[in-house]
């Protein structure tokens, strides 16, 4: 018995793909899968966030709907995979709010904080909001304010997350000392960096249509590189203000800005290229009723990565105090978010990735 008909109908499937086998040189999850005969919940939790969701398996499937099997492994695989951020988060109850309502959720957490911030320094400081400071952000909020309250919503998401990943190692059944192998880390480091099962086998990702195209995986590359630019940058400021004493503003060659403008840029190109790629989708490949923290985390990203390029191109200007009054709010609705949606499965796959390079390693000694 498993806990939802979405992990039966998985079962199901996978049953039918291991009698067959003509997809096992497509990715990685038809080799995991048949170093299996029996499929367990935490067996297809792992499966799923295996599956990069390119579409080959579907479009070169026999059994494929219209067929009386109807099998369709990566639609089922991406509601297993979203079924997972739920069951896997903490705190549990917090889940569900975001999973239909995530946009929504996002966006006026983003304004409600924006507006915070512009209204409490405007009725104080009204010079402040809409003055000149020559891109001193700190004359709007101190530093040492600003860092108490984003360092505390960061740490917040990271425990929800550190929690969630907790729960999910321990589901799919893997012991702790499987992370401390150094070369199933380096092979799934490699794995994850390149994306290398969203290419269908090599031929590239299927999308709209049966003709394979590498697209999704070059935004997928702009929004991670972006998005690990930015950290760098945020984390190099840091270093700066409480190691070496240079406070911001920081001159446009100085690396903390150079980072976070090509970080910036990766973010609005990426998003952008996955919204309109997931607007384009074959609807047989999408589960329609679960892409709203999706679709957020997207936009969320894409609103980090345009207001902080807006508000350095203007931070000399009067605009400087309500930009960036709305780019906190978009990093804070960000990492409030973070452990609800997308997010984590950049974190889960890359956990299943370690596990599958140890199960491949084992398998090839065992032949050996």
């Amino acid at each position: 018995m498993h806990a939802t008909n979405t992990l039966a109908e998985a079962d199901r499937l996978m049953t039918i793909c291991n009698s067959c086998r003509y997809c096992e040189g497509l990715c990685a999850v038809f080799p995991a899968m048949e170093m299996r005969r029996e499929f367990l919940d935490g067996d297809l939790n792992y499966l799923a966030n295996l599956c990069h969701s390119c579409g080959a398996c579907y479009h070169d499937c026999q059994f494929s709907p219209p067929h009386e099997f109807s099998v369709n492994v990566p639609k089922v695989l991406a509601q297993v995979r979203a079924d997972s951020y739920a069951a896997y988060a903490w705190p549990t109850g917090l889940a569900p709010m975001f999973e239909k309502n995530g946009l929504k959720i996002s966006l006026v957490a983003a304004l409600s904080i924006a507006v915070f911030i512009a209204g409490f320094v405007g009725v104080h400081d009204p010079a402040a909001l809409f003055g000149q400071h020559a891109g001193n952000f700190y004359r709007l909020m101190p530093h040492n304010t600003m860092a108490a309250i984003f360092g505390a919503v960061f740490l917040y998401a990271i425990v929800a997350m550190v929690m969630g990943i907790r729960n999910f190692w321990k589901n799919i059944g893997e012991p702790a000392a499987t992370l401390t192998q150094g070369g199933s880390l380096w092979q799934a480091m490699k794995d994850a960096s390149t994306l290398r099962y969203l290419d269908g086998g090599g031929v590239g990702c299927m999308n709209d249509s049966e003709r394979p195209t590498d697209n999704r995986r070059r935004y997928h590359h702009f929004t991670f590189y972006g998005f690990m630019l930015c950290f760098a940058s945020t984390s190099i400021a840091t270093l700066y203000h409480y190691v070496l004493g240079r406070h911001a503003p920081y001159p446009w060659y100085d690396l903390p800005v150079v980072l976070g403008t090509i970080g910036g840029i990766g973010l609005v190109i990426g998003p952008i290229g996955l919204l309109m790629a997931k607007k384009d989708r074959d609807p047989a490949l999408v589960d329609e009723s679960r892409k709203g923290m999706d679709v957020a985390f997207l936009v969320m990203l894409l609103a980090t990565g345009a207001s902080g390029l807006a508000l350095l191109v203007l931070r000399d200007t009067s605009a400087m105090g309500l930009l960036l009054s709305l780019h906190l709010g978009v990093v804070f609705a960000l990492f409030v978010t973070m452990p609800y949606g997308k997010f984590v499965h950049g974190i889960y796959r890359f956990l299943v990735l370690v596990r599958y390079a140890k199960e491949k390693r084992m398998l090839e000694m065992g032949e050996a």
